[in-house]
């Protein structure tokens, strides 16, 4: 099997925060929010949403896979169509073709 390419239809069409630890210290209450409120399970045929997937101790739960420990400036986003989480080291943010707002 050889490799692929993987990019996004748009730059804009995933919701995503920047991490940083501590509570209120740079994600907001309501953006935390947001982010929790579009995870969802990917092997539930309903495709339920998981709450308190993402949260202020630093973990993102990727829902029938495990948990991922986050560190200072890694980024969290969503896929709006499926509700599938994607995390983004720091070191990826700043030499991928990423962009961000």
């Amino acid at each position: 099997m050889s490799t692929k390419t993987l990019g996004t239809n748009a730059t804009t069409s995933l919701v995503a925060v920047k991490w940083l630890p501590g509570f209120n210290s740079g994600v907001a209450a309501a953006d935390l929010a947001t982010i929790n409120n579009d995870i969802k399970d990917d092997q539930n045929v309903a495709h339920p949403k998981v709450p308190g997937a993402f949260s202020y101790n630093g973990q993102l739960f990727i829902p029938n896979r495990g948990v991922l420990k986050l560190l200072p400036g890694d980024w969290v986003a969503v896929d709006a169509t499926t509700g599938w989480p994607i995390l983004l080291s720091s070191y990826a943010i700043a030499s991928g073709p990423w962009t961000h707002s």
